[in-house]
């Protein structure tokens, strides 16, 4: 085999096993720890708990945010509720201010989302705090369901499910996030009960207060660095489909583009500050499942792909199977760039959805790889367009 063939295949399956490889892997290993270890059985466990809701010009949503708040199924003398609305410069500050009940914590500066959490954790006096957005809806046993973990002391975190609502009229974004999150919901399902997730839902995540640590403030993903540093620490952080979050899809591709190039530069510093989790040394297990779920897609397989098609084309003469991935791949990325012409003339359409998304995705690798390092990507969060639902 000449050298091109050889990582031509290596690769392959790289790309194969970042994508679904290590969904199979993952579920043999989950079936055989099912064979020795059983299940905890969750009792009912109700600690005080502060919900924070980190807000900035959310005029639109808040007033129906709120009362989702207050039609939480969980006991009223044991959730506070904290809305923190840093440099928000609307209606946001005012509405909230007419509601009793809540904890407003608002100042003009606005240095990001991890800079307002930060500040609001001084605030919170009870030993589990529960984050969420201000533009999603808590289903009423959200925080129950969350809180229920933390009976077992070796639980540091437990995340909740993002579920993307179906909008009216919604381009395709929609139908490509909601077939990626019902397949991430699957491996966090799975990553949770072999040993903890690699990233939890920002939409809806809790933590042990106590382990909590304060985060640097141009950190773009807060969420995904305060689980995994306290994954670091030994504890497990769980994963909880029976408290989600729901929330529209973007509204359409751009808006799409923007949140996962965010993510993508997100992700890449990311790796960077938790780089000693790439030697599988100390917690070889969280290692093998940060590496496989997250680093593999954030990086290395974005950047197999383009190689993949290259070195496929001096193949073309070695054997037919070289002809049909190629061909493959050409069909692929055919469909992937007709949908992104319909998309520059707003045709709303679900056709090829699949292609487009996952070519979108690895598109954002590159573009977040470029905000990290000319260092253009602001911790400041910005809202995002989304689609109205049904």
């Amino acid at each position: 085999m000449s050298a091109i063939a050889l990582v031509f295949w290596i690769l392959l399956a790289l790309v194969f096993y970042t994508y679904l490889g290590y969904g199979i892997v993952l579920l043999v290993l989950v079936r055989i720890k099912r064979l020795f270890v059983k299940p905890k059985k969750l009792m009912e466990y109700e600690p005080a708990v502060t919900l924070v809701v980190p807000c900035f010009n959310e005029e639109d949503f808040i007033r129906e945010k709120v009362e989702n708040c207050f039609q939480l199924n969980y006991p009223k003398e044991k959730l506070k509720l904290l809305f923190i609305t840093d440099g928000s410069s609307d209606g946001t500050v005012e509405i909230l201010k007419s509601y009793e009940g809540i904890l407003l914590l608002h100042e003009d500066r606005r240095a990001g989302k991890a800079a307002a959490e930060n500040r609001a954790m001084k605030f919170v006096e009870t030993p589990i705090v529960v984050f969420c957005d201000a533009n999603t809806m808590l289903n009423k046993d959200a925080i129950r369901n969350l809180a229920r973990h933390y009976q077992f002391d070796e639980v540091g975190g437990v995340s909740g499910e993002k579920r993307v609502m179906p909008a009216k009229g919604a381009e395709l974004s929609g139908a490509g996030e909601g077939l990626y999150w019902k397949y991430e919901s699957t491996l966090k399902k799975w990553d949770s009960e072999l040993l903890t997730i690699v990233g939890a839902a920002g939409e809806l995540v809790s933590f042990r207060t106590a382990l909590c640590e304060d985060l640097e403030e141009d950190s773009i993903l807060d969420d995904f660095m305060q689980s995994m540093r306290i994954a670091a620490k030994g504890y497990r952080f769980l994963y909880e489909p029976e408290a989600y979050a729901m929330e529209s899809p973007s509204a359409n591709v751009k808006e799409e583009l923007n949140r996962k190039v965010r993510i993508a530069a997100g992700g890449w510093q990311s790796m960077h500050r938790l780089s000693f989790l790439l030697i599988p040394i100390k917690r070889p297990l969280l290692s093998f499942i940060y590496i496989s779920h997250r680093v593999l897609r954030w990086s290395i397989s974005a950047f197999s792909l383009p190689l993949v098609f290259l070195l496929n084309i001096p193949l073309l003469s070695v054997h037919w199977i070289y002809t049909i991935l190629f061909a493959f791949q050409v069909f692929f990325y055919f469909l992937a760039t007709i949908r992104y012409i319909q998309s520059l003339k707003n045709k709303k359409s679900s056709a090829f959805y699949v292609p487009y998304y996952f070519s979108l995705m690895n598109y954002a690798v590159f573009a977040g790889f470029g905000r990290w390092i000319k260092g253009s990507q602001a911790a400041a969060w910005e809202r995002s367009a989304r689609a109205k639902a049904n």
